[in-house]
């Protein structure tokens, strides 16, 4: 037996062995009539927690299969709607009973991932309000810490192992939709889980508060769930047509490579087979001496190969390229005209809250963050995103942000001059590092202030910097060691940060917001080391996720408040957010997107001592943006 804090009044018993009898005041709602109570209860304590149950983890797509709701700790009701069963109840009158009181901005909704729920629901006529949600509310409290989906969170802070969803739907080619789960055993399930989120949201309403995180929360993490909601409704269009023969066109660059590659090895094999590729580098060309992993495998990582490549080889560097086209080809020429919704002719990718450490947006399904910019095949990749017949893509990017809060966050006198005086950045690292007249800076010496700057954001090491601007590793020691004696607040700014960070065992950004770095402290040498570059980084891409967010907010309100303009905003990629407008107020948007985005330098969060700045291109298609 184990004992588990129900609430501050009242500790139980619970036998993990037996039926969760703790959690046992479920209801399955059989009547229509049978809602009045839960709706009274809810606008009563101004609150209640909300669960959808559907058939697909797709809300775009998904069928409502079942609602449950709590209104105290301990109950709970599920109203099956969807199932297989003569218990359902009518889900047009269902749902017009709820919507009052879903759409009550008086009313608290409280959720697990509400966005899905807010999705799934409005594509049934209902635009909740008023959201609360125990993901996000964890996500601040514990960002780098544990993962904040809800059977982890119950375990932690409640000490209790929910009903796993395998457990009634089973696994592989014997699983079963939802809507054919057993009405009884459906209802313990969703009722539990709103049942757990009530108590979660009770808990870290209270650390919330008494962690002073409030602020995070309400300002930075609440208004995206509508605003990110809404994005993904819209989606973005897809040019299904050019991908196909973009995949034509990877596929011969894949076979011209392999031919290259077989040349080099004289005789054909599996390159994306680890083991054969070992054979051929290691035991037949002999291009370096023998490496394995851990495992005792061939060691064929990236990191091995572009070793391997900067010392001059050429089969590494063809393996690489092999790869990335490959890459590319499987995953977005190949594979984006699967996500297209057959009802939108769109794509509508799922936005993620709480997948990184530091507060940066990531996406899935399909992971549009990580195309890469740099490469022809990466912006071929982008023509692909196209705007509608009459609109046109915009796309509003923050220059060098990274780079200007640096200069904010460690006050680097230097930085911030040539911030203020719109200098360029990288011009004037290559002048004060390699000692040139700023008029003699050429492109090269510019690439490689640019490698150092943007390598110091990111803790790079000496090795690191020798391979990527291709020099010594002394050499590399030698730039390192003479941009700190140019930029001495930088270094401070570092060992300020890191000895911070030992002792709380977490870093703030510049609003406050906090990331987890467990392993700062770690005996072994190489988690510590990783820890410390990622405490030096967290506080400048958290504050940089911070400021688009604030962006997105500002935008969002003033368009809202902005009559007579067409204006949706589709992606967030980093640095950059993409919107589709009509062609005739280009010059009306493009005006609104650098007042309200330069903005967000002087707000009431933090007045910036340097100016943000934003660059702003529009066409057809997002390859032709950059």
């Amino acid at each position: 037996k184990k004992e588990i804090i129900i609430n501050s009044e009242e500790t139980k018993t619970l036998n993990l062995d037996k039926k969760r009898d703790y959690f046992k005041n479920y209801y399955l709602l059989k009547k229509i009539d049978d809602l009045n109570g839960w709706i009274d209860k809810a606008e009563e304590k101004g609150e209640i927690v909300i669960d959808t149950e559907t058939t697909s983890l797709d809300p775009h797509t998904a069928d409502l299969v079942g609602i449950s709701l709590s209104t105290d700790i301990g109950n709970a009701c599920y109203i099956p709607i969807g199932h297989n069963s003569k218990l359902c109840l009518k889900k047009n009158e269902v749902i017009t009973k709820l919507k009052p009181l879903l759409e009550d901005p008086s009313v608290k909704k409280i959720g697990q991932n509400i966005k899905y729920d807010f999705i799934v629901l409005y594509h049934h006529g209902i635009d909740m309000n008023s959201m609360e949600d125990t993901m996000l509310m964890s996500y601040v409290l514990d960002a780098g810490k544990n993962r904040h989906n809800m059977d982890t969170l119950s375990e932690i802070h409640l000490n209790h192992k929910t009903i796993p969803y395998k457990e009634l739907v089973g696994t592989g080619k014997k699983q079963i939709n939802f809507a054919d789960v057993e009405i009884l055993k459906a209802k313990d399930y969703a009722a539990e889980d709103a049942d757990v989120t009530y108590r979660l949201y009770k808990i870290f309403e209270k650390n919330i508060r008494s962690e002073k995180l409030l602020n995070i929360y309400e300002i930075f993490e609440k208004p995206l769930i509508k605003i990110l909601a809404f994005m993904e409704i819209y989606g973005i269009k897809i040019d299904s047509k050019f991908l196909k023969n973009l995949s034509n066109k990877f596929e011969k660059k894949i076979q011209h490579l392999e031919k290259k590659i077989f040349n080099i090895s004289k005789k054909s094999f599996n390159i994306g087979s680890t083991k054969q590729l070992g054979e051929i580098m290691y035991n037949e060309l002999k291009i370096a001496s023998l490496k394995k992993t851990r495992k005792g495998s061939f060691a064929t990582s990236a990191n091995v190969l572009e070793d391997l490549a900067y010392k001059g080889h050429e089969l590494p560097q063809l393996i690489l390229d092999w790869r990335q086209v490959s890459k590319l080809k499987n995953t977005y020429s190949d594979s984006l005209p699967e996500f297209i919704n057959f009802k939108t002719g769109r794509v509508h990718t799922s936005f993620l809250l709480a997948a990184t450490t530091t507060g940066r947006l990531a996406s899935s399904d399909p992971n549009l963050q990580n195309i890469p910019i740099k490469s022809d095949d990466g912006k071929d990749i982008r023509k692909a995103f196209i705007a509608e017949n009459g609109n046109l893509l915009i796309s509003a990017d923050y220059n060098q942000i990274e780079m200007r809060i640096l200069a904010d966050l460690a006050d680097v006198k230097e930085l911030k001059k040539a911030f203020i005086n719109n200098e360029d950045i990288h011009t004037l690292t290559a002048s004060q590092v390699f000692n040139i007249d700023i008029k003699k800076v050429d492109q090269n010496t510019r690439r490689k202030a640019k490698a150092i700057n943007f390598g110091i954001i990111y803790g790079i090491s000496q090795y690191g910097l020798a391979k990527q601007i291709s020099v010594s590793n002394n050499e590399a020691e030698d730039f390192l060691n003479s941009y700190f004696l140019k930029f001495p607040e930088i270094k401070e700014y570092m060992r300020n940060t890191i000895s911070f960070c030992r002792k709380s065992g977490y870093v703030n950004n510049i609003f406050g917001r906090r990331t987890h770095l467990k392993g700062i402290n770690d005996k072994n040498y190489n988690v510590r080391n990783f820890q410390e570059r990622a405490a030096i980084n967290a506080p400048i891409q958290g504050s940089a996720s911070e400021i688009m967010r604030l962006a997105m907010i500002r935008l969002n309100k003033r368009f809202s408040n902005t009559k007579n303009i067409e204006f949706k905003m589709l992606l967030q990629i980093h640095d950059e957010l993409i919107f589709e407008v009509p062609k005739k107020d280009i010059k009306t948007i493009v005006s609104i997107l650098r007042d309200e985005m330069t903005s967000v330098a002087k707000s009431d969060l933090h007045s910036f001592s340097i100016p943000l700045t934003v660059d702003i291109n529009f066409g057809e298609n997002w390859g032709i943006l950059h």
